[in-house]
């Protein structure tokens, strides 16, 4: 009977548990900054799920993010957590390790643009403890 219980719990769980999915990264533009040797400017907008969350990671980059849709929460190690609605925004400099992203809501996705000027050629997004 116990048994049954627990499956039936993992059962009811498991449909939870994959609403937690991956923020969908789509690239805007990119353009090289001529007048800012090596450095390039790049634009993507990020769709959050409902309780969909990013690991620990920095960008090398600077990093302005602006809410279209829904809430999120963001925080740089040593700052502050913040929760960021429609029409607010956040920065990220190349050396802040980014401890928190995620949607604030489990039940409505969140959608932001995020522009960052990096150097030329690098990742967007590096792992990070």
């Amino acid at each position: 009977m116990k048994f049954a219980k627990l499956v039936l719990c993992l059962a009811w769980l498991a449909p939870h548990c994959l609403l937690a999915q991956q923020a969908k990264v789509t690239e805007v533009m990119s353009k090289d900054l001529t007048d800012i040797p090596g450095k390039e400017g790049l634009m993507i907008t990020v769709t959050y799920p409902p309780g969909s969350s990013d690991p620990i990671h920095r960008h090398n980059a600077h990093g302005f993010i602006y809410v279209l849709e829904g809430s999120i929460v963001m925080q740089v190690r040593g700052g502050k957590e913040v929760i960021l609605k429609p029409g607010q925004s956040f920065y990220e400099g190349p050396n802040d390790v980014h401890v928190i992203g995620r949607n604030a809501s489990h039940t409505r996705p969140a959608k932001f643009v995020v522009f960052l000027v990096k150097d030329k050629g690098t990742p967007v997004v590096i792992p990070a403890n």
